[in-house]
């Protein structure tokens, strides 16, 4: 008897503001080869990321249904939230997910599909899709295939129509042949370099079956393996912390020092107007997932401004506040060279030193910077958040991920209102990706 055929469904949606303008997109792609079978993306009007993720969803199975009703499918999302939920290891509470969910279930009976979370980096084909999608909408049209795409679907509809010759038992390199050699007609692809793609079928399938769990990730490889490609093994998707310095206060431009010991001075209309426009800026990009400020007022006012663009809430992390600069709190640096020239040297010339009437060193902001970086990593794992701060805390976290000594604090320049980017990758490392950035201000 004859096994059926496999495919992997890849699905993403997506929402510029949460909710806000939003679309998805669907894969479906040959396990042995990686070839795509089919794609579909949408432009769905204002929704949420979770109703747009859901929607991809349903729009990847119905394809994987047209091509071949009795087909296993393995789904692979970027959304833990759909995954378990559809998995059935979430409860499903929200309103607007429940139907979408029931409609999911009934594309496919449940014994023919299995679900698999993956890091978004390994969902780009679904994601760009998305992006087309929405990108579309923003000027007023649907998104449309392109001539390669419908080359594929057709060619993997007359491969599908007509069933290979039965192998033997359990063999399910017939039926890849006759879709390779079929895409490879339609395509213009050789069939010999299309049978040469890598089989990985048997691996993404190992819990095929009814009511199966979700496949077990695939073992890392041994010390002496090769990594596939780039400059090591996979990592998965990074956390990134977008650090944002905030908006200008009347303070910013007489470049006094400004911190936690002082007063706690609200934004300038200046320091509004940067505010707003970063907040457009991170909203025509669509990555920022959670907002996390300092409990200052300058900043949790820029953090507020951008939140309500993207439609997100601000959380508040005391261990983001700024260094407190003791008796130096809104004086300019030559008025404290004047009065404490013996302290500010000592400041300058160590990180342990404070300033003067008891204010934090620069060795006190790293570990209380370091210890909140730590907790927002647990938080966030996986995730780009837009991190609310000041001057020390943003230098001091590009200093950690280069692993740059004390003294390079002074030599990075920090705009109001600039950004800056770090990710972080599971097995520890860092790499900064953006300092300084201020071009969404002119």
């Amino acid at each position: 008897m004859q096994r059926p055929l496999r495919f992997v469904v890849e699905a993403d949606g997506g929402s510029r503001g949460n909710p806000g303008p939003a679309g998805y997109g669907s894969v479906v792609l040959d396990p042995a080869t990686g070839e795509t079978l089919a794609e579909r993306a949408e432009y769905i009007g204002v929704a949420t990321n979770n109703v747009a993720e859901y929607k991809g969803l349903i729009a990847g199975l119905k394809a994987a249904r047209e091509l071949a009703p009795d087909a296993q499918v393995l789904v692979r999302m970027d959304s833990k939230l759909v995954v378990e939920q559809m998995s059935g290891r979430w409860k499903i509470k929200h309103p607007d997910m429940k139907p979408l969910a029931a409609e999911a279930a009934t594309v496919l009976p449940r014994s023919q599909v299995t679900y698999q979370w993956i890091p978004r980096e390994q969902n780009k084909h679904a994601d760009r899709l998305a992006n087309e999608a929405m990108d579309a909408g923003k000027h007023g049209r649907q998104w449309e295939p392109s001539a390669s795409t419908a080359v594929f679907d057709r060619g993997a509809a007359r491969a599908l129509a007509t069933p290979p010759a039965a192998g033997p038992p359990g063999d399910a390199a017939a039926g890849a042949a006759a879709v390779r050699a079929a895409l490879a007609s339609a395509s213009g692809t050789t069939a010999s370099a299309a049978a040469s793609a890598p089989a990985e079928a048997d691996a993404l399938f190992a819990a095929e079956g009814s009511g199966a769990p979700e496949p077990a990730p695939a073992a890392a490889p041994g010390p002496t393996a090769a990594p596939a490609s780039g400059w090591g093994p996979d990592m998965g998707t990074p956390a990134t912390f977008v650090l944002l310095r905030h908006g200008e206060t009347a303070l910013t431009p007489q470049k006094r020092f400004s911190g936690s010991g002082g007063t706690d001075p609200e934004l300038s209309p200046a320091g509004r107007r940067q505010a707003a426009a970063v907040a457009e800026a991170l909203a025509a990009r669509g990555t920022v997932q959670a907002v996390v400020s300092s409990p200052l007022r300058r900043c949790r006012e820029t953090a507020q401004a951008v939140a309500d663009r993207l439609g997100l809430a601000v959380v508040v992390e005391d261990g983001l506040r700024e260094t407190d600069f003791g008796a130096w709190e809104g004086l300019t640096f030559g008025e404290v060279r004047e009065r404490f020239p013996d302290d500010l040297q000592a400041w300058l010339d160590s990180p342990k030193a404070a300033p003067t009437g008891g204010g934090e060193s620069f060795s006190a902001v790293t570990r209380r910077v370091s210890a909140t970086r730590d907790r927002l990593l647990a938080a966030y794992a996986g995730r780009t958040v837009l991190v609310v701060t000041h001057v020390t805390p943003v230098k001091t976290l590009v200093r950690l991920a280069l692993g740059a000594p004390p003294e390079s604090l002074f030599r990075m320049e920090l705009s109001a209102a600039s950004l800056s980017a770090v990710a972080y990758y599971a097995d520890g490392n860092a790499s900064v990706r953006l300092l300084n950035d201020t071009s969404h201000l002119r």
